[in-house]
């Protein structure tokens, strides 16, 4: 069950900062940027930081200018809730929160329509999410967690329950026959009897996000997930693959990497290869068709490993992406429209604002050299 509204996150140590938006904006505005430290704290964010809000509240503007009344956009999959609730996460990590704010309507809009989108069965599911049921599912789970407690009573007791049955449906596919390749993961349907790291990456950052939340996730579950990702990874060469150690690395490993990350092996013997995988052929993701996907996950990997991996990567990341925004504030390769393309570069660019609380660096651990 969700947590009570007086034991939401803004209770947890490491979800203050969402919940003091309007203290951040005032230093932001009115204080030297040495008192802006603690968003500010990296190195290579402050080289691109005046770029970077700059893109950030251009793409914002973008999302808001092509959304309709219901929620959903015009391009590719704009209807799936997974793509609407991209949108929303997107607002949530530039800061902006349910009802209240510059970017209200527009993230209380992804929300309804996420929230009315649910079947008998708890699958999350409007629109056209063409053969990946919960690969959208496992999204718009994500997205509804990391909402969860931040908004007022009356979502709030209709976000729990509907929260609540999204997250037992991933169990449920998770514990699902499969063979010994396959088990401990999810794929396209939630009676899928195969797996792979790209949907499996998703659900385990839903079900750790809700766990975090106070939902009823078993540990097993966890620790299921993460030996799924494992059966997955080339451990000589530190990457990752989509159904076995090799395919699609280029764009896999990072989510990989950060699966592990947020799974309590930071530091362990399998991260720096990764992150010197991701180094080495960031290049390589250039105009590939998961482009944004990819870019997304390194970035957040590379950000939990932090250090030099985050530096060379984050700076290289800023370097490529900020000429490309398109005039009207928007990112798009043409495969996937722009919705989707930008949503994914601004949950890529404001990493360093760690608004999103799964994705909150663990400050208990030293970042890698």
């Amino acid at each position: 069950m969700p947590l009570p509204l007086t034991q939401n996150r803004r209770d947890h140590p490491t979800q203050g900062l969402r919940w003091s938006l309007l203290v951040l904006v005032f230093l932001a505005l009115c204080l030297p940027a040495r008192a802006q430290e603690p968003l500010a704290r990296q190195d290579i964010f402050r080289k691109h930081q005046p770029a970077i809000e700059s893109a950030v509240a251009k793409a914002l503007r973008y999302l808001a200018s092509t959304q309709a009344a219901d929620g959903t956009y015009p391009d590719s999959y704009g209807r799936s809730v997974g793509v609407v609730s991209l949108v929303g996460m997107a607002y949530l990590s530039a800061g902006h929160t349910p009802g209240y704010g510059e970017y209200a309507e527009e993230l209380d809009r992804c929300l309804r329509y996420v929230l009315d989108s649910q079947r008998g069965n708890g699958l999350l599911d409007k629109g056209d999410s063409g053969h990946g049921l919960m690969y959208a599912h496992n999204i718009a789970t994500l997205f509804l967690s990391e909402c969860s407690g931040m908004v007022d009573v009356e979502t709030q007791d209709q976000l729990g329950p509907v929260l609540a049955r999204a997250t037992k449906l991933i169990l449920e596919a998770q514990a699902v026959p499969k063979n010994e390749n396959h088990e401990g993961g999810w794929r396209y349907k939630p009676d899928s009897r195969d797996s792979d790291l790209s949907c499996s990456g998703w659900a385990l950052m839903a079900l750790s996000s809700a766990k975090l939340n106070g939902a009823p996730v078993p540990d097993e579950a966890i620790q299921k997930a993460v030996a799924y990702v494992l059966k997955n990874h080339d451990r000589e060469e530190g990457r990752f693959g989509y159904t076995d150690p090799w395919g699609h690395s280029e764009t896999l490993t990072g989510c990989g990497l950060l699966c592990l990350e947020l799974s309590g092996y930071h530091g362990t013997e399998s991260t720096p290869r990764s992150g010197e995988y991701i180094l080495k052929h960031r290049q390589h993701i250039i105009n590939n068709a998961h482009e944004y996907y990819a870019n997304y996950y390194n970035a957040q990997a590379m950000f939990q490993l932090g250090g030099r991996f985050w530096a060379q990567y984050g700076d290289w990341m800023y370097t490529e992406y900020l000429p490309k925004q398109q005039t009207n504030g928007s990112w798009s390769n043409g495969r996937n429209g722009g919705t989707y393309g930008t949503s994914m570069m601004v949950l890529s660019f404001t990493v360093p604002y760690r608004q999103l609380p799964i994705y909150q660096r663990d400050e208990t651990v030293d970042e890698l050299p």
